[in-house]
């Protein structure tokens, strides 16, 4: 196993153990891990934006997410580092700037993207849908969280499609 085989494999077993973890500590081993990069990591600058996010440090985090971004952040943790980034945004008050990165996210094309990547395209739904619903866009919200939904739906799933689209161009949704 390759050291960047390990490093991972290390993160994703200690992110499987968060909840035995107080936050401070919790963060205090993903710094750990992320001491074992080079400085600018963006995959290590990624993980500890994460980790201050999942233990209630937003504002900590928008900077390393940003700083991860920034220094090149690749495949899926690139995506995650947007999803996560946009909620944190959202969640201090900024659901416009949420908006924005998030409808963006949501404009790449899927032959840009690999398997894990598109996997998490209802999860930039979801959280546009929050977004949007902060903004006071509850129609599109409501639209986007349900067009999402349709597809996963045994049965009425191109019903509800259908109904998802009209909220967008009927003033009563009918």
């Amino acid at each position: 196993m390759t050291n960047d085989q390990d490093w991972e494999r290390r993160v994703d077993a200690l992110w499987q153990r968060l909840d035995d973890h107080e936050p401070a500590g919790f963060r205090a081993r993903v710094a750990e891990l992320a001491a074992e990069r080079p400085e600018d990591d963006a995959a290590a600058l990624f993980e500890l934006g994460a980790a201050h996010d999942s233990t209630g440090l937003p504002e900590e985090a928008v900077v390393l997410y940003r700083r991860a971004l920034d220094g090149g952040l690749t495949g899926l943790r690139r995506r995650r580092a947007v999803i996560q980034l946009a909620s944190s945004l959202r969640n201090l008050g900024r659901p416009d700037r949420s908006v924005e990165l998030l409808t963006a996210e949501r404009a790449i094309p899927a032959d840009r993207l690999d398997a894990d990547e598109t996997a998490l395209a209802g999860a930039v739904d979801a959280f546009l849908a929050l977004a949007l619903a902060d903004t006071g866009r509850d129609r599109e919200a409501a639209s986007l969280a349900l067009g999402a939904l349709a597809p996963l739906l045994p049965r009425y799933n191109r019903s509800l499609a259908h109904y998802a689209r009209a909220l967008l161009t009927a003033p009563d949704g009918s």
